[in-house]
């Protein structure tokens, strides 16, 4: 088992910045993916983010050169820094850690989501 605790979010002004916390408890070592996803309202929760144990980093052309993914393998963190904020990021952004188990296969864990509201 795996448990996700978002931090970070808030109210910012266009073009500012916002760093949003992921931490992981449990099974950390079984942890293989980390990935952030928003889903705004009306709209279905897309992937804006992953970073595996390896470092590799993959983004959604919408937050390329904007966003950066982190995560430090050891305390099973991981860090979304945010810049150059837009309306259209307005979300609710969700922690998600994609475990790898034995007998078990992957398995997909999420966190409860933290709001970023971009004001137009």
């Amino acid at each position: 088992q795996v448990q996700l605790v978002e931090s970070g979010g808030g109210l910012v002004q266009p073009g500012g910045s916002l760093t949003l916390s992921c931490a992981a408890s449990g099974d950390v070592p079984s942890i293989n993916v980390m990935a952030w996803y928003r889903q705004a309202p009306g709209r279905e929760r897309e992937s804006i983010a992953t970073i595996t144990t390896g470092g590799y980093t993959h983004y959604r052309d919408s937050v390329k050169g904007r966003f950066t993914i982190s995560r430090d393998n050891i305390k099973g963190t991981s860090d979304l820094q945010m810049n150059d904020l837009k309306p259209e990021d307005t979300a609710t952004y969700y922690c998600n850690a994609v475990s790898l188990q034995i007998g078990k296969g992957k398995i997909d864990y999420w966190g409860q989501g933290t709001q970023v509201t971009v004001p137009s």
